[in-house]
């Protein structure tokens, strides 16, 4: 597929890829969350890349132990080189020089990917979703946001939610009617938070906690719940499996996983070109296809055929209803509001 070849050759030039005879012998390692994600990245990204470059990645597995990586920069034995990151992680492990900066301009620019996605320690490698979900089957008025959400009138029955603080304050607050762009500016005061809390409350006796992404789907199929929050990939992957989920996308929650090359390695360069590759959109609409993860690529997005990007987070219909995943909020908060959403859930 070469329909955005001419987009992305600036970016490749920039970083000498068109010259894989020269980097033959190099090679690095790639690190991620495994299971059928990574399965989609050595599909899209790992083996074109080392087919184009004629450099070799190993691939490695984690579970996002920054200690790990901490401890590699510490000592200066750095054995990974480029790693998946969640966005709060990116956002500490960058304030303490864990990954190496990028400089955007070298990287060919950032005109081509969405708000966020270009970091200064870290480039957009997926985008994942959280939306309502309802079984159609089973729900005949489809929920329309978050007031439906919390209607328990017009909608009686089980609400599930992730058992965390991250998600849900930023849903309670949409459900009082706060605008998407102000979420975070009122959720970084203590009015902001006693407001989400007080909504929460609203909704408490109907809330039924999942901690595993494969629950909300199971709990809609079982009639458990009425609804739920849900990974927008894990209703999509449901959904082509025969089961008549749907998502709700106005208000839903975005946030990206980053690749990030740790401080210290000693395969900088190439790490800079895996980047500059896996932020093509050609490589980005291979990787959709085989899972439905969104792209961080705008023109990935809006080249996606419909029937996929209904169910990506980024494609532009979605993308312009959803509201950015503040990593920055969360990095500075989240020990605080976690602990203090722990203690409001046992009570």
């Amino acid at each position: 597929m070469k329909l955005y070849k001419n987009a992305v050759q600036p970016m490749l030039f920039a970083l000498g890829l068109w010259g894989a005879a020269a980097h033959a012998a190099e090679s690095m390692v790639v690190v991620g969350y495994g299971g059928a994600g990574q399965k989609a990245q050595e599909t899209a990204f790992f083996q074109p890349f080392a087919k184009q470059s004629g450099a070799t990645l190993r691939q490695a597995e984690y579970n996002g132990e920054m200690a790990r990586i901490k401890v590699m920069v510490d000592t200066g034995h750095v054995d990974w080189d480029v790693v998946q990151i969640e966005g709060p992680d990116l956002a500490r492990s960058c304030d303490l020089g864990m990954f190496e900066p990028l400089d955007w301009k070298a990287l060919g620019g950032d005109d081509q990917l969405i708000p966020g996605a270009a970091k200064d320690c870290g480039s957009g490698a997926l985008v994942w979703g959280v939306a309502i979900a309802y079984d159609a089957d089973r729900l005949k008025q489809a929920p329309a946001g978050w007031n439906d959400f919390w209607d328990l009138k017009a909608f009686p029955g089980k609400r599930g939610l992730r058992k965390r603080a991250v998600y849900n304050l930023e849903f309670a607050l949409l459900a009082d009617r706060v605008k998407r762009e102000e979420v975070y500016t009122l959720l970084a005061t203590r009015e902001g938070q006693d407001r989400a809390f007080r909504k929460l409350d609203q909704i408490k006796p109907s809330i039924q906690w999942w901690e595993a992404g494969a629950q909300p789907a199971q709990w809609l199929a079982s009639g458990d719940v009425v609804m739920t929050t849900a990974y927008t990939g894990r209703i999509a992957d449901a959904h082509a499996n025969g089961r008549n989920l749907a998502l709700v996308w106005p208000g839903a929650l975005y946030g990206m996983d980053y690749w990030a090359i740790i401080k210290g390695s000693e395969h900088v360069d190439l790490a800079k070109r895996f980047i500059a590759f896996a932020n093509q959109a050609d490589a980005q609409v291979n990787y959709v296809h085989a899972i439905p993860y969104g792209p961080t690529n705008t023109q990935a997005a809006a080249g996606l055929p419909k029937d996929v990007g209904q169910w990506v987070p980024t494609s532009p219909d979605n993308l312009a209803v959803g509201l950015a995943m503040d990593d920055e909020f969360w990095a500075d908060h989240g020990e605080e509001l976690e602990e203090r959403f722990n203690a409001w859930a046992a009570q």
